[in-house]
């Protein structure tokens, strides 16, 4: 059993962190994502 949990402490801390991150850059990339949807109705706006 104690494997297990020296495993679990092991593998789970690298994997919350990367989902943090991932989920940091996911908003990040969201935000990029609109400015880019609106880009042309600025540029071509009379």
């Amino acid at each position: 059993m104690s494997e297990w949990i020296d495993l679990l402490s092991e593998i789970g801390f690298p994997i919350f962190v990367t989902m943090y991150l991932l989920s940091r850059i996911e908003a990040k990339l969201e935000a990029v994502n609109q400015s880019i949807v609106m880009l042309p109705d600025k540029l071509y706006r009379p």
